[in-house]
């Protein structure tokens, strides 16, 4: 298992082939990725910030939550950070477990406790030029 922010691009099949386990008959993955609107604004990018030491803590404390919680065989993830374009991935999570429920699950509480956790700012650069951060 394991949680990372980075920079570049993420690679997804990288990421995939790291969650492979000979116990899993499931993998799921979920990639959030930059849309063009957002709150009825008209988006041109982002800009990803986070205090990268306590975030990764924060993300293993989710991950090992999910561990707990659900029966799953690995977990990998990766949140982006700096300036991403529309239709780039922010944030990929790949789920294995033996059964598709439980990854589903796990995954869809990953996600969720990530957004309300994790020391991560987001601020929306709009296609005027305004600036929003959340």
């Amino acid at each position: 298992m394991k949680c990372s922010v980075q920079r570049k691009k993420i690679d997804v099949n990288e990421l995939i082939e790291n969650t492979r386990n000979p116990e899993a008959g499931a993998i799921v993955i979920f990639l959030g990725t930059v849309r063009k609107n957002s709150e009825e604004k008209e988006i041109q990018w982002l800009f990803y910030e986070a205090y990268e030491e306590m975030v990764v803590e924060e993300l293993d404390r989710i991950v090992k939550e999910a561990t707990k919680n659900y029966q799953i065989t690995d977990v990998n993830l990766v949140h982006r950070l700096g300036r991403l374009g529309i239709k780039e991935d922010s944030v990929a999570i790949c789920v294995s477990s033996p059964h598709r429920k439980e990854a589903f699950t796990a995954c869809q509480f990953i996600i969720d406790e990530i957004k309300t956790r994790a020391p991560i700012w987001k601020m929306d650069i709009t296609a005027q030029g305004e600036k929003e951060w959340h």
